[in-house]
């Protein structure tokens, strides 16, 4: 807590430079760089239910672009690849706020563990509400309702990494199941006025969908010493499900959900510095003839400080581009996120919008601290092999795996030391039957 006056100063500069970023008049390289991607337009775009789906929580992710499938370093995996949960170092709970667009807003409340004693097995889950107020008028111009419109989703995850190691960090895999429901309020007749009974019901709708995903974990070109890979590969399918409506009428199916797959990456050559981008393609399940043009997200993160980090995106949908940028600061185990985005994917005019996030960081559940002794168990038993007492350096290094029975330098550690044993005892014998003659 020493730091916090300090912290607290970077805070406030560098939410006078965003505040001054959003004043900037941008529009011109907007309306180039649509121009420039006309070409990409989608006649098919907007034919699905369900749209909030696609509203990220805000926040971390939207101030990279959404280039996240293959990141997920946080809690904002439960939106972009359920795989990503047993990687995550720390308990979290999250609240999220996303101020959409047209008065729109997305609020979102999350959770995300490990199991103590399976600690490669992860769970969470979230649950997000999107609403848009809904007001009727007469002829007149009198309001005759007044209500809101609401998409909310509930979602419960599970991940596994399996076979992760010190050496290999394993393969992660992970699904959400998600129920859904759209609650459209009541409307009014037109020719008397009077509220109609039961007419929103009958265009509300129930969705049950799930979320699947992969991630893999890698070095490669890494300039830095850490324990933690510099590259991660995810895939991801998401919204996988159907929709239904017509209550209190006929029950069919509604419009198909906003499926999508992806394929992303994160590279971090030089600590500082992380790069992501995503390939992400919809799919319409209930006509797959109905083609739609993938887009492209891309961001980066620059941390300045170890409590401190700057983050910019570039999503490109359609002929539009969305621009973001925002910073991430983090205090006495509160990690806060400010974002800004200039928004041509989701309306035909410049839309400056503004996303925050809290997480609450909850520790490791004594993690960090066995790996601390899994490092110290390691380092003594190599001061045993340097002065060769092989076999306390095995009986030391057994005490590590113990602990984790996946730690490379132990394991191989033991086999060289048991194959300085055996060499040495072939060298005595064969010193002991040359004696003998």
């Amino acid at each position: 807590m020493g730091n916090l006056p300090r912290k607290l100063t970077v805070l406030f500069f560098l939410i006078l430079l965003c505040s001054k970023a959003g004043a900037l008049t941008i529009t011109d390289v907007s309306s180039v760089l649509g121009d420039l991607f006309s070409s990409m337009t989608d006649s098919n775009e907007g034919t699905t239910s369900f749209r909030s789906l696609l509203v990220p929580f805000g926040g971390r992710t939207e101030s990279l672009g959404n280039a996240y499938t293959g990141l997920c370093d946080d809690i904002s995996y439960l939106r972009y690849n359920p795989a990503a949960g047993a990687i995550q170092k720390e308990t979290q709970i999250a609240l999220f706020h996303n101020a959409w667009i047209a008065d729109s807003k997305l609020e979102s409340l999350a959770f995300t563990t490990r199991f103590k004693n399976i600690p490669h097995l992860s769970y969470g889950g979230y649950i997000s509400c999107f609403y848009l107020p809904f007001t009727e008028y007469d002829f007149f111009g009198d309001r005759v309702a007044a209500n809101y419109y609401t998409e909310s989703i509930a979602a419960i995850n599970a991940s596994y990494n399996v076979l992760a190691g010190y050496d290999f960090k394993g393969l992660a895999s992970g699904i959400t199941v998600k129920a859904g429901w759209r609650g459209m309020p009541d409307y009014t007749d037109n020719e008397t006025g009077a509220i109609i009974a039961g007419s929103g019901i009958k265009q509300s709708a129930f969705a049950i969908m799930a979320d699947l995903g992969f991630m893999l974990q890698f070095n490669f070109l890494k300039f830095y010493s850490s324990r933690d890979p510099n590259v991660r590969i995810g895939f991801s399918a998401q919204n996988v499900g159907v929709a239904l409506t017509g209550f209190g009428d006929e029950i069919k199916l509604d419009d198909p959900l906003p499926t999508t797959v992806a394929a992303g990456i994160s590279v971090k050559l030089i600590k500082p510095i992380t790069v992501s981008a995503d390939f992400v393609q919809p799919l319409n399940l209930q006509n797959i003839n109905s083609y739609q043009i993938p887009y492209f997200n891309s961001g980066v993160s620059i941390q300045f400080a170890s409590f401190v980090s700057l983050l910019a995106g570039f999503s490109l949908k359609g002929a539009n581009p969305r621009i973001s940028t925002g910073f991430e600061f983090e205090v006495a185990k509160i990690r806060l996120n400010m974002n800004y985005t200039l928004d041509l994917t989701t309306s035909a005019a410049p839309v400056n919008r503004i996303s925050l996030s809290a997480k609450l960081l909850l520790g490791d559940k004594g993690r960090s601290v066995i790996d601390a002794q899994v490092d110290e168990y390691y380092q003594i038993g190599l001061k045993y092999y340097a002065d060769a007492k092989w076999e306390d350096a095995i009986l030391v290094w057994e005490e590590a795996i113990k602990l984790n029975k996946r730690f490379d330098p132990a394991i191989q550690g033991i086999q060289s030391a048991r194959y300085q044993i055996e060499m040495f005892q072939m060298i005595q014998d064969s010193l002991q039957l040359d004696q003998d003659y």
